[in-house]
């Protein structure tokens, strides 16, 4: 019985969609290798956002201008 009920969380789990991203205001100054970060600071034009993806030690973050449509984010919360 316990497997039938941990099978079915882990399907609900699963099917939710976890890949919205938070917009933020302003780029953080910690990031981690590889992890994505998108910022609304003015620095692209009108409808795109900044992606920043953070960088091993020595290499320059990734900093990419790409429109608002193409990026899955919860809008409500602009930090």
């Amino acid at each position: 019985m316990r497997i039938i009920v941990l099978g079915i969380v882990g399907l609900c789990a699963a099917a939710t969609p976890s890949t919205a991203q938070v917009i933020r205001a302003s780029e953080p100054l910690l990031l981690a290798p590889y992890e994505i970060v998108v910022v609304q600071d003015g620095s692209c034009g009108i409808g795109k956002v900044m992606k920043v993806t953070g960088a091993i030690r020595g290499l320059r973050r990734k900093k990419v201008c790409i429109p608002l449509g193409e990026v899955q984010a919860s809008l409500g919360s602009l930090l």
